[in-house]
């Protein structure tokens, strides 16, 4: 049997996950990894309201802060709070960069082989926001963690040429494992959707680019839907307000929500200018819907245009000529939805994404990977 912990993200708890739908998505890889012989703990930033979710969990086991500590010293003393459970793991492995210093330093003391997993690059998503001192932490931290990692797990090809190139790590210790999709939630269904509905999930923040989405539909008889929270909610409001476009913001849904507002959409949007591996759009895809990217660094490699999705630049003209394109070319939007179920159900289902890692695991303890 393999042992696995897993450090959360930097201030993250299971109540996060539950708050913002994440759950069920989250916990299904470690689910199907303990069908498969392997031993998983959680050790996460929340107090003893974790506890609550133990059902939730299946046997997974939760390490907490159960002492109310600031989080400050909780970082640093997790190693040691937990040294029970921490000193009898086989491996320690992140799920960002965000607090992988302190899985670090966990690992170093207890002498456990260290994965380093990221689902973005945390640095270059603060460059894009225009955070330069945070970028600077953020690339610190990569530096540190990717470059005394057994692995390192990245969730696309151009993050892995990122690794190499600017932190010089060896391409035999990088895997590439893509964010998987439970294809069986998010999967089409025989309802035709709503002519003029446009939908996007996400952080409503600039990243997003959602201005120019909304500056895109001004005279378009479309209704926009956003699924998210952040804190441009008021000012996109106000936005579509002013330009008389029809906004719903549903706020945060739970996870098993999302497949049927996806399935009601006509299009469904991500024209952020850079993104990681983005979830949203995957699950999109597996819903059989069609969907409108926008041709930049971690969008155009999941959509080949014209044939499982549609690609636009990032400005609101660009947007609207795909909307519009889409909008008035039913057939068109019939196959590149049929094509993106395909390829989600060929590259990002669960049981194939839950093997790779399975195998990196086994790797690790038979002394494969050192």
């Amino acid at each position: 049997m393999i042992s696995l912990c897993l450090f959360f993200t930097r201030g993250v708890s299971l109540q996060t996950w539950v708050q913002n739908g994440s759950l069920e998505r989250e916990i299904a890889l470690f689910l199907y990894l303990q069908q498969r012989g392997v031993k998983v703990t959680f050790l996460t930033y929340g107090g003893k309201q974790d506890l609550n979710y133990v059902q939730d969990l299946q046997g997974i086991h939760i390490l907490c802060n159960y002492w109310g500590l600031p989080q400050k010293w909780y970082e640093r003393l997790a190693p040691f709070l937990h040294i029970r459970a921490l000193r009898h793991v086989d491996v320690i492995k992140t799920n960002q960069t965000n607090g992988s210093d302190v899985a670090l330093r966990a690992a170093h003391i207890w002498h456990k082989p260290f994965i380093a997993r990221c689902g973005y690059m945390w640095s270059s998503l603060m460059q894009s926001r225009g955070r330069l001192d945070a970028a600077k932490h953020a690339r610190d931290i990569e530096y540190t963690v990717f470059t005394q990692a057994q692995v390192v797990v990245v969730t696309t090809p151009s993050m892995q040429d990122y690794v190499i190139k600017n932190y010089n790590v060896p391409n035999e210790r990088i895997r590439v494992i893509p964010n998987y999709v439970l294809t069986d939630i998010f999967s089409p269904e025989e309802i035709l959707p709503a002519s003029n509905h446009i939908s996007f999930i996400g952080r409503l923040s600039e990243d997003k680019n959602l201005y120019s989405l909304i500056e895109a539909c001004e005279n378009l008889n479309v209704e926009l839907h956003f699924i998210g929270e952040g804190h441009l909610r008021e000012s996109l409001r106000e936005r579509a307000s002013e330009l008389n476009v029809q906004l719903i913001l549903h706020g945060v849904l739970p996870h098993d929500q999302l497949p049927s507002l996806i399935r009601q959409s006509a299009v469904f949007v991500l024209v952020s200018p850079h993104e990681g591996h983005p979830k949203s759009l995957l699950e999109a895809m597996s819903c059989g819907a069609t969907v409108l990217g926008a041709d930049s660094p971690g969008i155009r490699e999941q959509i080949v245009h014209g044939e499982t999705g549609w690609l636009c630049g990032t400005d609101s003209q660009s947007i609207r000529a795909g909307i519009q394109h889409l909008l008035s070319h039913p057939e068109l939007r019939q196959k590149l939805g049929a094509n993106a179920r395909k390829f989600i159900e060929e590259n990002y289902s669960l049981d194939h994404i839950a093997e790779m890692e399975f195998s990196m695991l086994q790797n690790i303890k038979t002394g494969e990977i050192e």
